[in-house]
C-alpha cells in the first residue's frame, strides 16, 4: 500500500504562483513515477506533468514553459511549482504514484486550485 498525501493548493489570481507538494509514505518501490494530473468541472482527468524516479519528465503541452515539476527521492515527495497561472488551470489536482510498468497505481485525494480571473 502507498499513501500519498497532497498539500499546496488554494485561491489565486491570474498571474500568480502556486506550488503543490505530493508525499509518499507506504511500500515505495524504487522506480516509480510520481506525478500530477487535474480534473476541471465538466472535464475528464487529464495529465498534467509526470516525473520517474530516474528523473525523466513527461508535460502537458497546455504547461509547459510554465508548470515545472520536481521530486526529493529521498523524502519521496514530488512537488507542482506553477507560474503564471491561468484561469483554466483551475481544477483538482490530484497526485499519482505508479509502479511496475503501471500497474501498481495510487491516487491521492486532491486539491483544488482555482485561478480567478
Amino acid at each position: 500500500q502507498v499513501q500519498l498525501v497532497e498539500s499546496g493548493g488554494g485561491l489565486v489570481q491570474a498571474g500568480e504562483s502556486l506550488r503543490l507538494s505530493c508525499a509518499a509514505s507506504g511500500s515505495i518501490a524504487s522506480i516509480n513515477t510520481m506525478g500530477w494530473y487535474r480534473q476541471a468541472p465538466g472535464k475528464q482527468r487529464e495529465l498534467v506533468a509526470t516525473r520517474t524516479s530516474g528523473g525523466s519528465t513527461n508535460y502537458a503541452d497546455s504547461v509547459k514553459g510554465r508548470f515545472t515539476i520536481s521530486r526529493d527521492n529521498a523524502k519521496n515527495t514530488v512537488y507542482l511549482q506553477m507560474n503564471s497561472l491561468k484561469p483554466e488551470d483551475t481544477a483538482v489536482y490530484y497526485c499519482r504514484y505508479s509502479a511496475a510498468y503501471g500497474t501498481v497505481n495510487y491516487w491521492g485525494k486532491g486539491t483544488l486550485v482555482t485561478v480567478s480571473s
